[in-house]
């Protein structure tokens, strides 16, 4: 058995082997017995001594040393072929010696010349015998020459192999097949390499390329341990690497690197173990309510401004960034000493500090940075200004990382420094591709101090699924792609824009500083408007682009939360925030810069209908900016414009024209200034079918309101009731519907015209389907037949992530003078059965619901309701709007932790 020495000193006295091979041998008990209760118990006495601080080498290693132990003990319970034909193999992270306490034990049966089948009866009962004491057994039966071949077909199997050791049997065996799998007719140097270069990219894609996703994965996303190990199994295949440790011999990991390495993947072992021991399964994801737990257990306690949870994730995500900036140094030396090692070497000189050897950037002596500091600035210009450029080499990485502590307050006021970040993002090509590289060397940070703060620093919600760092790169990775050819038609606006702004880089500032005063509390938009102001100078900006970059990053939020909180039909909405915007210029950098924001934020937020909703704000703004601010739309006009297109609509469908205008005489004016021509058309002509009915008339149909483009309009007429609204709701929930908007229109002789714009539970467009249609519109009717009977809400099982990411819900109440009504906002997280839980509550206190803007941000809404009493009269009563308050707080935040 190959392990560490020093591993050991703790095990001992956790784990007898030779007291338990007498307890086997005495025969008292079954095997079974007392091979389970020896695991349970060594797991117990290892999990006791990771709690009290044990060395996590001792206790990662001590494992595997008692599970060689046990498999040995338990391998002689059987009869197995004699002349050294077959032996017991530890594979995988076994075979390296390496057990967390849930972690696979992957075992290989190895024979030699002897069929396995004609020791069936023993590999079975073998087998059965580690299944039935609870293993998390992984296992092959293979001959040599099936490990040959199958090694050489599968890179993983190969993988395996590789680390691999005897645990019983003959010692031989391994080692013959440990030197077929490693020849060249199985995998050549080259071609390992690059098997597992495209199994970590593969990898890392399905994680969007990020260290910094909402709930990482500890051995699987970037930076995690498998990145570690992919150095670990290239080292061992090239250069016969026992250990990492090895590489610093072969001049590619300095001692404080190694360091480094070393701390960084203990500490990924010490968050594992504790995330197994708690869980009591295996479990390598950090999802949140284990980052919660694996916060209270490691001590971090919530502060002003950063939660406990907050503190333990900065401390994974520093990790992992430095660990995968090892894992691109060490992996770009591989790629030179493997895959480049007998090319010819081809150096074309950039200028006096850099030069390009094999289509890979380096400096031309070491001492580059130490006698011009602000070649670690140029370097990245360079990158971007030369597209053909692979890469840098993996010495001039480690002289970048040597050299970073240059960056102080003198370098970042250099004018050479600061000319040179202002040439970056004004790069034609490469400005996020080496922002990020900047990053991830560590010089981003340094140069802006303010990132710095923010690198590592997560935000515990759905609504933002990175990093403040990464998302900020997001967005300006996503203006980027904004202006290729490919993101015409699904940013089309956004597409025009960018290529028409006249300093394109002026939007990267903003990108860059939008958030970069999240966590420090205070409002962040206007402390980043600051941060940003300082830049600008520094970077010496005129005033003209000082101001423009500083109400961009103070007014980020406004588009986006006009368009999903306010009446965008409303023409006086439209002229209130052309008067914030004051001009086309910068309405257009505000509109980028917001699309970009969403698309970065979470990529299930960018749909049809927020695409709709935002391009019918800028279209209607672009408008009346051309109109000017003095001359605002006439309401009158507007109305009666829309009338006469909706009686041409219905003329032509035979319908007659004074019994519209008889009906139309009981609708007041918002109706009018709410819906469109076709709404109207479609809804009068069906209104005057029903005629006197007194059930209720539902309709359903693809909308097509400008507004909410891709989903689907549900259109309720019938008596007005304070029930009508719950009922509804509750029903639309029954359904899985995801209620987006909903108009609500009282006419003069006491009926409602409800119209509720939904899509699915997870915000896609509702099925065409006749029949799928057919029984929405034959369920509401049934529900609403009777809205006194409509059933009480549906209590599904709230999904986990809605469930752990719950914060106290925020209330305001206000009259609205001008239509005399009371509008009550409510600002909570997202959940079935949401409104019809608060429609509950307004039958309760006798309350009707005049008017809604429902909107739903990530697992957040903010949801508006216009609202009378009994008697259609604002809620004046201080004490009614407190317990009105109260109730509903109550209601939303029974779960809320």
């Amino acid at each position: 058995m190959t392990l560490p020495a020093h591993s050991l000193a703790a095990i001992p006295e956790m784990f007898d082997p030779a007291q338990l091979e007498l307890q086997l041998k005495s025969g008292e008990q079954p095997v079974i017995k007392i091979l389970k209760q020896a695991l349970k118990d060594s797991q117990a006495r290892l999990d006791e001594a990771f709690k009290a601080g044990e060395d996590i080498r001792r206790l990662i290693y001590g494992r595997a040393w008692i599970l060689d132990c046990i498999l040995n003990l338990a391998w002689k319970e059987f009869d197995w072929p004699a002349d050294n034909q077959a032996s017991l193999v530890a594979v995988g992270g076994y075979g390296r010696g390496e057990l967390h306490p849930f972690s696979d034990v992957d075992i290989l049966l190895l024979f030699n010349e002897v069929d396995p089948q004609d020791w069936h009866d023993s590999i079975s009962g073998f087998l059965t015998l580690l299944w039935d004491i609870n293993l998390d057994l992984g296992s092959s039966v293979r001959t040599l020459k099936e490990c040959y071949d199958e090694a050489r077909n599968d890179i993983t199997i190969a993988t395996n192999l590789i680390e691999s050791r005897t645990l019983a049997g003959d010692p031989e065996l391994q080692a013959e097949m440990y030197e077929r799998v490693t020849s060249e007719g199985a995998w050549t140097d080259k071609e390992f390499f690059k098997a597992k270069l495209a199994e970590q990219k593969e990898r890392h894609e399905k994680t969007n390329n990020t260290e910094y996703n909402l709930e990482p994965n500890l051995k699987t996303s970037p930076g995690g341990l498998r990145d570690i190990q992919t150095v670990g199994w290239v080292a061992k295949r090239h250069f016969g690497a026992t250990y990492i440790r090895d590489l610093v011999d072969h001049g590619f990991v300095t001692e404080s690197e190694l360091d480094t390495l070393n701390k960084g993947e203990l500490y990924l072992w010490t968050v594992r173990y504790a995330l197994h021991m708690l869980c009591g399964r295996r479990e390598d994801r950090l999802l949140f309510d284990h980052q919660r737990t694996l916060a209270a257990y490691f001590g971090y306690e919530d502060q002003e401004g950063s939660l406990a949870v907050e503190q333990f994730m900065s401390k994974y995500y520093r990790v992992a960034m430095a660990m995968s900036e090892f894992n691109d140094m060490l992996l770009q030396h591989f790629d030179e000493a493997i895959l480049r090692v007998d090319d010819e070497q081809s150096i074309r000189p950039l200028n006096n500090r850099f030069q390009v050897r094999n289509d890979f950037l380096e400096t031309v002596y070491d001492k580059v940075f130490e006698h011009h500091p602000f070649a670690i600035m140029e370097l990245f210009v360079l990158m971007a200004q030369h597209p053909e450029i692979k890469g840098v080499r993996a010495s001039t990485i480690r002289l970048v990382r040597d050299h970073r502590h240059l960056i102080d307050d003198d370098f970042r006021n250099d004018i050479r420094n600061t000319s040179l970040f202002m040439e970056l993002l004004r790069s034609p090509e490469g400005v996020s591709t080496e922002l990020k590289r900047m990053n991830r060397y560590g010089i981003l940070g340094r140069y802006l101090p303010e990132f710095g703060k923010i690198v590592g620093q997560m935000q515990h919600d759905l609504f933002h699924i990175y990093t403040v760092d990464a998302h900020t790169l997001k967005v300006i990775q996503k203006m980027r792609q904004f202006r290729h050819r490919e993101y015409r038609e699904q940013f089309a606006i956004a597409h025009r824009i960018v290529n028409q702004l006249p300093k394109i880089e002026l939007l990267y500032i903003a990108g860059l500083y939008h958030d970069i005063a999240k966590g420090r509390g205070g409002d962040h938009s206007e402390l980043g408007a600051e941060d940003v102001i300082s830049f600008c100078r520094r970077h010496h900006l005129g005033k003209w682009d000082t101001h423009l970059v500083s109400w961009l990053v103070r007014n980020h939020l406004k588009m986006s939360m006009t368009a999903q909180r306010r009446d965008i039909s409303d023409p006086e909405v439209i002229h209130d925030f052309a008067m914030d915007v004051r001009d086309l210029v910068h309405l257009d950098y505000l509109y980028v810069l917001t699309v970009a924001d969403i698309n970065a934020t979470n990529n299930t937020l960018w749909n049809n209908w927020r695409a709709t909703l935002l391009r019918q704000l800028y279209m209607d703004t672009k408008r009346a900016l051309r109109r000017g601010l003095e001359n605002p739309v006439n309401k009158e006009d507007r109305i009666e414009q829309v009338q006469h297109e909706a009686m041409l609509l219905l003329s032509r469908k035979g319908v007659p024209e004074q019994e519209v205008l008889d009906y139309w005489k009981l609708l007041g004016d918002d109706y009018f200034l709410r819906e469109d021509a076709h709404n109207i058309a479609w809804h009068t002509r069906a209104i005057i079918e029903h005629g006197d009915n007194p059930l209720p008339l539902v309709l359903i149909r693809k909308t097509s309101y400008r507004v909410f483009e891709g989903a689907t309009e549900i259109f309720i007429y019938s008596e007005d009731l304070p029930t009508l609204f719950p009922a509804t709701v509750a029903a639309m929930d029954q359904l899985n519907l995801n209620i987006q908007d909903a108009r609500i229109i009282l006419t003069d002789h006491g009926r409602t015209l409800n119209t509720y714009t939904v899509l699915t539970d997870d915000n896609q467009p509702l099925s065409e389907n006749p029949e799928y249609l057919a029984h929405i519109q034959q369920h509401l009717t049934e529900e609403l037949d009777d809205p006194e009977d409509y059933p009480d809400i549906i209590q599904r099982r709230v999904p986990r992530q809605l469930k752990l990411f719950t914060t106290p819900t925020r209330m305001t109440i206000s009259n609205d003078p001008v239509v005399q009504q009371t509008v009550l906002e409510i600002i909570t997280p997202d959940r079935p059965g949401l409104l019809a839980r608060i429609g509950r509550i307004f039958v309760e206190f006798d309350i009707s619901v005049r008017k809604a803007k429902i909107s739903s941000i990530g697992e957040r809404v903010e949801d508006f309701f216009f609202i009378t009493d009994s008697q259609n009269q604002p809620i004046s009563d201080p004490e009614l709007c407190r317990e009105l308050q109260q109730a509903i707080c109550q209601q939303l935040d029974q779960h809320v932790h």
